[in-house]
């Protein structure tokens, strides 16, 4: 099993593929990733030899934020937002969409779960 920034990298996938298992690699990225390192994108990861995967390791973890710091850089990013008093801020903090979608039919990834009335009754209390 091939570890590259922390991340186990699936063993039977093509290694263009195996490589946007990591957070804040794509396609692209991986691809562009591998070019450099001069790696067959249509090779297998168990196949890889240990020269290949080093100069991958080297190459991601040099020149790309990934997995944790990128994680902090966007949470940071979004905590400035709410602190400068944005209006993508504030729609962060009541966890709505803030990029423009409508929200009156839609946005329920934002919202949640479709929270309804019921129909008023109070169920029975057991008896004593």
């Amino acid at each position: 099993m091939v570890r590259i920034a922390n991340v186990n990298i699936p063993d039977n996938k093509r290694i263009e593929v195996a490589l946007t298992s990591i957070f804040g690699v794509g396609i692209s990225r991986a691809k562009k990733v591998l070019e450099t390192a001069k790696v067959d994108l249509d090779k297998r990861t168990k196949d890889l030899t240990e020269g290949e995967i080093n100069r991958i390791r080297e190459l991601i973890e040099k020149n790309y934020s990934i997995e944790g710091e990128l994680k902090r850089e966007t949470s940071s990013n979004i905590k400035r937002l709410k602190e400068i008093g944005s209006y993508r801020g504030s729609r962060h903090m009541k966890n709505l969409p803030c990029r423009g979608q409508k929200t009156k039919t839609n946005a329920r990834t934002r919202k949640g779960k479709k929270k309804t009335m019921g129909s008023g009754r109070k169920t029975k209390g057991l008896k004593t």
